[in-house]
């Protein structure tokens, strides 16, 4: 059974002596935001959340079969790697998964890549599943509202200057990675990219969108195309868990 329960605690992360009563995160610029997604199951190991949605919800803009490959194969990947990792030293399990991957000095070194890597794999892509919405045969790209888009306003201009300034960015990501809104502890919004499966966790941030721009997510459907793809990407975002992570 999932602790369903789990959050994204608001406690500052203690010294090593702590770790029994368990450590949990807080980031540079802010404490990271509530979720479900990043639950560790009783016995302490990570398992790859559901997706809400079906496999082909979000055709024609994600297929089936990337859903499936990316979800069940490349996801459930980092989890088993995580979870091998940690098994090597149980005293990190005291930990959140955040709270490592914001403060990877907490990390054993043998571990440390497999833990940036893979625990970072599996946190970027539980946000990333439970960022997007099914339902959108026939329908345009949906648009924050609130504070979230008050907050949009305020840093890019407009809407449309972030998009192009979020997709511009995706496409400057040399190689894999990913493209993310993130926010500081004033609210205030900014755009950055990291490689492979690293997280805005490491540099103080706290993400509140990202968008996979490894190739596993996008090529059988766009193949080299990656510009489509982000430009295809707005039509399934959610916004309203957006806006949630926002106001955490």
């Amino acid at each position: 059974m999932h602790r369903r329960d789990f959050l994204f605690s608001s406690s500052t992360l203690m010294a090593a002596a702590a770790m029994a009563s368990g450590c949990t995160a807080k980031v540079k610029y802010g404490v990271v935001p509530k979720s479900p997604l990043i639950a560790a199951a009783v016995d302490g190991a990570y398992t790859v959340p559901p997706l809400s949605y079906a496999y082909d919800a979000l055709e024609p803009v994600i297929d089936m079969a990337t859903m499936k490959l990316h979800h069940d194969v490349h996801h459930a990947a980092y989890v088993k790697n995580l979870n091998a990792a940690l098994a090597q030293h149980p005293m990190l399990l005291g930990y959140s998964l955040e709270a490592l991957l914001a403060d990877l000095a907490l990390v054993p070194e043998d571990v440390r890549d497999t833990i940036r890597n893979h625990g970072g794999g599996h946190f970027n892509h539980a946000l990333f599943w439970e960022s997007m919405r099914g339902e959108v045969r026939g329908a345009g790209v949906r648009m924050p509202e609130g504070d979230l888009a008050s907050a949009i306003n305020t840093s890019f201009g407009d809407f449309k200057t972030f998009q192009e300034k979020f997709q511009d960015a995706g496409m400057k990501r040399f190689g894999s990675g990913w493209v993310w809104l993130v926010k500081d502890a004033g609210r205030a919004l900014s755009i950055m990219t990291t490689p492979n499966q690293d997280t805005p966790l490491a540099t103080g941030f706290i993400p509140l969108l990202g968008n996979d721009v490894w190739e596993h997510a996008y090529y059988l459907k766009y193949q080299s195309k990656r510009a489509d793809y982000l430009a295809a990407w707005w039509r399934v975002v959610d916004w309203g868990v957006v806006s949630k992570r926002f106001a955490a």
